[in-house]
């Protein structure tokens, strides 16, 4: 059981914070384990600045793919100092293998704290900067308003998740109507696509939403670091874990939205059975929904509008 989270880090390398997420909390409801105080808030300080450093890719690629090349590079300026933070928190910059069953696999430091909190202060005003450069370029607009929008009968339809989900104006976010970890006791707002600059739903209305959850993710970062209590990151677990057999579904809020896990465990040292449920396997699906009748070169800025992820479609 314990071996098995380094694999899960491939599930979604942009993200592989909450795949490891995913899986242990699977396996600590089938093993009635209760995740340390301190771990849980480890947990989500590591997965909210992997939601923000998913999107920054989201964000940066988008404008890349549609002719922008400028913004990308401001956008992995910013990533980097987040790799340098979760190189503090676990030692490893992409594939994490950081969160445990029972907790975290690190604690995170009062210097890690601090080092967290000046990033948050210099990357507020970076989002303002980067709306200038990109979000509210006329051009960029342009290109996006009115292309492709995804209604929320065919967003339902299609089983679309998180931004993708909530750019069509459905206000369902795992962490907030399925709670989980420490989330209930947390202050965020639920972005969702409004059609502010063209039609709801559209590309503008999921790229925007991925930059204001980069903002909410701020905000609970800061909260957790105010509240992060004393005490050990992680449970102590049996070294030979054996869960009683059953079955259980975990569902997470990854920055492509709900990625679930099944797990069933026969009570030996080894899950029977794993599967993973992620967000870009659906949103490849409707691609050839909603783009008949679209230019080619809106296309592209249609399936980067997705924020697909190549091992999130076919594991």
């Amino acid at each position: 059981w314990h071996s098995y989270i380094p694999y899960t880090d491939r599930a979604d390398y942009l993200a592989a914070m909450f795949a490891n997420q995913g899986f242990c909390i699977a396996a600590e409801k089938l093993a009635g384990i209760e995740v340390a105080r301190r771990g849980e808030f480890c947990r989500v300080i590591a997965c909210e600045l992997n939601r923000i450093a998913s999107h920054l890719i989201a964000v940066g690629t988008f404008g890349q793919d549609i002719g922008a090349i400028t913004p990308f590079i401001h956008a992995l300026r910013e990533r980097e100092s987040i790799n340098d933070l979760m190189e503090m928190i676990c030692g490893a910059r992409l594939t994490y293998n950081y969160l445990r069953i029972g907790g975290g696999g690190y604690n995170i430091t009062p210097q890690t704290c601090d080092r967290i909190v000046a990033f948050l202060d210099h990357f507020d005003p970076i989002v303002d900067e980067f709306n200038r450069l990109l979000s509210y370029n006329k051009i960029f607009i342009e290109r996006l308003a009115n292309i492709a929008p995804i209604s929320p009968k065919d967003a339902l339809g299609y089983n679309l998740v998180g931004p993708n989900l909530r750019a069509c104006g459905i206000k369902w976010d795992i962490r907030r109507d399925i709670p989980y970890s420490v989330y209930p006791e947390l202050d965020f707002d639920v972005p969702v696509g409004t059609g502010e600059k063209g039609t709801l739903g559209d590309c503008y209305d999921r790229y925007i939403v991925r930059i204001r959850e980069m903002i909410e993710s701020c905000k609970i970062l800061r909260q957790c670091i105010k509240m992060l209590p004393k005490g050990p990151p992680i449970t102590k677990v049996a070294v030979k874990l054996r869960p009683p057999a059953g079955e259980v579904y975990v569902r997470v809020e990854a920055p492509r939205g709900d990625m679930g896990y099944y797990v069933v465990s026969d009570g030996s040292e080894y899950p029977y059975r794993v599967r993973i449920r992620t967000g870009s396997f659906t949103a490849t699906s409707i691609i050839q929904q909603i783009s008949q009748g679209v230019m080619v070169a809106d296309l592209v800025a249609l399936i980067a509008s997705l924020d697909v992820d190549a091992p999130e479609i076919d594991r």
